[in-house]
């Protein structure tokens, strides 16, 4: 495998940012979390072995974890539960996030 150069850590980086605004965006119009994860998808493989592999997992990892939650939430919101689990869900999204954000800000690696 080719050692990624300085200016494509620095693209990835920059894409990473990209994406962690698009799934922040995705709280007031879902379709943005859409671009994000085929963004994500798509841009995988160029991340590979590079410390923004990890971002692109943890992007991708949050994504569908956040999907089911939503969905468990939105299924249940008539019977009151899912009005708490949609709550939940939405923090934990909102942390995931910013955990993600501060830490690509900073140079560092997600844990896997």
């Amino acid at each position: 495998m080719d050692t990624p150069t300085d200016d494509k850590l620095a693209s990835l980086k920059t894409l990473s940012t990209v994406i962690y605004a698009l799934y922040a965006l995705s709280l007031f119009s879902g379709v943005t979390a859409i671009v994000a994860i085929v963004l994500n998808y798509i841009k995988l493989d160029d991340a590979k072995g590079t410390w923004l592999e990890s971002h692109f997992r943890w992007q991708i990892r949050t994504f569908w974890w956040g999907l089911v939650w939503f969905v468990l939430g939105g299924l249940t919101w008539i019977i009151l539960i899912g009005w708490v689990v949609l709550g939940v869900a939405c923090i934990w999204f909102i942390y995931r996030i910013a955990k993600g954000w501060l830490n690509l800000n900073d140079g560092k690696p997600m844990p896997l």
